[in-house]
């Protein structure tokens, strides 16, 4: 039974999520503060962190920057603050997903259960092998990154996007079909979330002799092996 934790500082919609969640067959857990959810995390393995950004003593913003320094658990930002920028900089945070208020619950939902199964054992698209070039190594089985020997600390959807346009060398996604795969079919957010996760990676991973995250310009990105 996936755990859910359900951080908002709105009584009523805890409440209405634990209902919903319930409902479908998860377990949730429930707080209403930033520093409350970081304790939890600190305690619990979690499948999933429903995390709002507007909430007393720690925003949300704050909380998902410590719970990423402890956990790579999938987190779906929920907020009433629906501006590009916001949804931006909840993925610029380490979010996974983005969602307005007010949601319709059946959607959310949906996208949990695309989160569950893309963080599953059985990796991107049911592959299992892991990526190694150069510098780089990429274990989709347990979602493990190491750059030069040395783990580097990322989210889920970072790991299933460098997993899988590393291991679809040479090859140009645009951003929809890098949503479609990596994100799902469920999954109905920004094409920027692409720009804003291929960044991040490049932060971590740095530069590497024999291959580069590649930006291809007015199509979108590939994974190229330098000879």
């Amino acid at each position: 039974m996936p755990k859910i934790l359900i951080v908002d500082d709105d009584i009523n919609i805890c409440m209405l999520l634990n209902l919903y969640l319930v409902k479908e067959g998860f377990s949730t857990s429930i707080c209403h503060n930033g520093k409350e959810a970081i304790k939890k995390v600190n305690e619990t393995n979690f499948d999933i962190i429903l995390l709002d950004i507007m909430m007393p003593e720690m925003d949300g913003f704050e909380a998902l920057s410590h719970i990423r320094k402890i956990s790579n658990v999938p987190v779906i930002m929920i907020s009433a603050k629906g501006e590009p920028m916001d949804k931006i900089s909840g993925l610029d945070h380490g979010a996974d997903d983005y969602v307005t208020k007010p949601f319709e619950a059946q959607e959310l939902i949906s996208r949990i259960k695309a989160l569950l199964r893309r963080a599953g054992a059985q990796g991107v698209g049911g592959q299992n092998a892991d990526l190694n070039i150069g510098g780089l190594a990429v274990s989709i089985s347990n979602y493990v990154v190491k750059m030069n020997g040395r783990k580097i600390d990322m989210p889920p959807k970072e790991i299933e996007l460098i997993y899988y346009l590393g291991t679809n060398p040479m090859r140009v996604f645009t951003r929809e079909q890098l949503l479609m795969q990596v994100w799902g079919t469920e999954y109905r957010g920004d094409t920027r979330t692409v720009d804003v996760h291929v960044k991040r990676i490049r932060e971590k991973l740095g530069t590497d002799p024999q291959w580069r995250l590649d930006t291809v310009w007015g199509v979108g990105y590939k994974f190229e092996i330098i000879n």
